[in-house]
């Protein structure tokens, strides 16, 4: 068996590296896209994800969390109890932005010296972080004066706000956008290589050689797999190096991980290139069946457009995203330093759907082999 796999697997090899024009693409293009969309790649965000840390428990602090959640802005979904909660919030990337107030806010709020409100962000995303800063400090200036207004509270005397940013403290957006673009950089170099794997053999006039031969389904697949998934994993490991030495984006967490969680990752990715090959009689269909995924893998990741912004039946779809999962795993290796205890649903969500969508792809291989 491993003997028809290694030739298989040395064919691919010599094909694929014979043109140099495919060495230019595989190895020299995913570094400009990842220089350019470093550049340019910029996100807007709305009803973000908070976390209302309410020590006061008054009147003036449940007014506020009604401001916070009328203004469109802000979705409380939790209210922690204790300090710990907030930390275990943020890691987990559950909250994007806590707003905790403190004791004897509604008193401080209507004297000198003013009261104080302190709001936590999730730096990774430094966008959405600098945005939901910025809202939370205009509420609570507005409600501040509004009191005022009213003979509430001293006159001039909005409540003070103290902001800090965890994990990205200078807010530099392309260390959330970076780490994006190499995961989206592999999914696109792993689509267009197995895509057209089964494809070029049937237009080349092979597939007939491989019919009659003793070579397996299974064997053909894991000879067509191997090759690409070695090319996917250089060139991750060249965007990372560009990532950290071209734009600064330091790693906080393990490399092993990091690696361990793409392997993982190039599973689905190949699996869906390997379907579409399957699937596709010319190297045409399936360069078009490619892009017709390709974009709305995008769109449905969470990269561009939050995922909790979509309406809920694409929430629903995401879920068999394999980029959605990875985009959680690099940025939190990349900017939060998360470990595996922390990080195994996502890798656990891509090992399923990877042995879903090979599964798949073997089978429907099996079908036109019979």
């Amino acid at each position: 068996m491993w003997e028809r796999v290694v030739n298989i697997v040395v064919k691919e090899f010599l094909q694929t590296f014979r043109d140099k024009r495919m060495r230019f693409m595989l190895f020299v293009t995913p570094v400009i896209q990842l220089v350019m969309f470093g550049y340019v790649v910029t996100t807007d965000v709305s009803h973000i994800s908070t976390a209302y840390y309410d020590l006061d428990r008054s009147f003036e602090s449940r007014e506020l969390a009604r401001r916070l959640e009328a203004s469109g802005y802000f979705d409380i979904r939790f209210r922690p109890s204790a300090d710990g909660e907030i930390r275990e919030l943020l890691d987990m990337g559950r909250v994007t932005c806590v707003i905790l107030v403190d004791r004897g806010f509604s008193r401080d709020l209507k004297k000198r010296p003013p009261a104080e409100v302190q709001i936590l962000v999730d730096g990774t995303d430094s966008n959405t972080a600098t945005v939901a800063a910025g809202y939370a400090e205009r509420i609570v200036a507005q409600y501040s004066l509004d009191l005022s207004s009213e003979g509430l509270a001293e006159p001039g005397l909005p409540a003070e706000v103290r902001s800090r940013a965890w994990y990205n403290p200078d807010l530099r957006s392309r260390n959330f956008n970076v780490p994006g673009v190499m995961a989206s950089i592999i999914m696109l170099v792993g689509f267009m290589l197995t895509s057209m794997a089964i494809v070029r053999e049937r237009e080349i006039g092979t597939m007939e050689q491989l019919m009659v031969t003793p070579i397996r389904p299974a064997e053909l697949m894991l000879g067509k797999t191997i090759p690409f998934a070695l090319v996917c994993f250089l060139d991750m490991i060249l965007v990372i190096a560009v990532g950290t030495l071209w734009f600064g984006v330091a790693i906080k967490g393990s490399l092993l991980l990091l690696f361990f969680a793409t392997t993982v990752y190039l599973l689905p990715v190949l699996g869906i290139g390997l379907f579409i090959s399957t699937i596709s009689r010319t190297q045409q269909q399936a360069l078009m069946a490619t892009i017709l995924f390709y974009m709305p893998a995008i769109l449905l990741s969470g990269f561009i457009f939050p995922i909790e912004n979509m309406p809920l039946v694409f929430q629903h779809l995401t879920i068999v995203n394999p980029l959605r999962y990875f985009l959680v795993i690099i940025r939190g290796v990349f900017l939060k330093g998360n470990g595996m205890t922390i990080l195994w649903p996502e890798i656990l969500a891509l090992f399923v759907l990877g042995v879903v969508l090979l599964s798949a792809s073997s089978l429907r291989l099996r079908k036109r082999l019979g």
